[in-house]
């Protein structure tokens, strides 16, 4: 027989290609598209950033510390949300009600964190329309450029709804993981892992918002 005619190679099968189910792939496309908007958020946010001549530096009001905690506390959510989706794979249900709930309760804790925040900067004057903010040099209080408080507020406010979103589907999540109904085997832990991605999409778009906001 000529190599023409030669049998082709076969090809390694991939269980999962072509698999996904009809909520993984609309979850996706909703992070796909949420993304955009996020993206967009921090396209304007950059370019107000760097035509302005009068920006204060963000760490000056700011601050850091506490935020860097809130973002570690973020993290470890994910972390958390990782194991509670394994637990939900491996049927254990006690797992997957104590994962969830470390979860919602680094979600909460950040909430909480930035709530404070937001009290802290509106009583030293930064508002959303206008700004003014004492830098403790012996200054006084001086004003500080009115889109400074406006791009933090929407753009970290965006998010805060976000977070604040996904609490309650996690809290909505965790009511049912406790009648046993993401624990039943096959693929029964699908909605756990749902929540999961746009938990994972809240945490990584933190990163994004605290490296423009707070560290740029």
């Amino acid at each position: 027989m000529s190599d023409a005619h030669a049998a082709p190679a076969s090809v390694p099968y991939d269980p999962h290609f072509g698999e996904a189910t009809g909520g993984k792939v609309g979850m996706w496309t909703f992070i796909a598209q949420d993304g955009m908007s996020f993206g967009g958020l921090l396209l304007a946010y950059g370019i107000i950033r760097i035509t302005a001549i009068d920006w204060p530096n963000p760490v000056d009001i700011l601050g850091i510390d506490l935020t860097a905690f809130a973002t570690f506390l973020l993290i470890c959510s994910s972390v958390s949300m990782v194991l509670g989706v394994d637990a939900a794979k491996a049927q254990n249900q006690k797992g997957l009600v104590f994962w969830l709930m470390l979860t919602i309760l680094g979600g909460i804790g950040f909430l909480g964190i930035q709530y404070y925040e937001y009290g802290v900067l509106l009583d030293h004057g930064i508002g959303f329309a206008e700004s003014n903010f004492d830098f403790n040099d012996g200054s006084g209080i001086v004003p500080v450029n009115n889109l400074f408080g406006s791009t933090f507020y929407v753009v970290t406010g965006f998010h805060g709804l976000h977070v604040l979103s996904g609490v309650i589907y996690l809290i909505c999540i965790l009511l049912k993981s406790m009648t046993g109904k993401y624990t039943q085997g096959g693929i029964s832990y699908s909605p756990v892992e749902l929540v999961g991605l746009f938990w994972h999409f809240v945490d990584l778009v933190w990163i994004l918002v605290f490296t423009f906001i707070y560290l740029l």
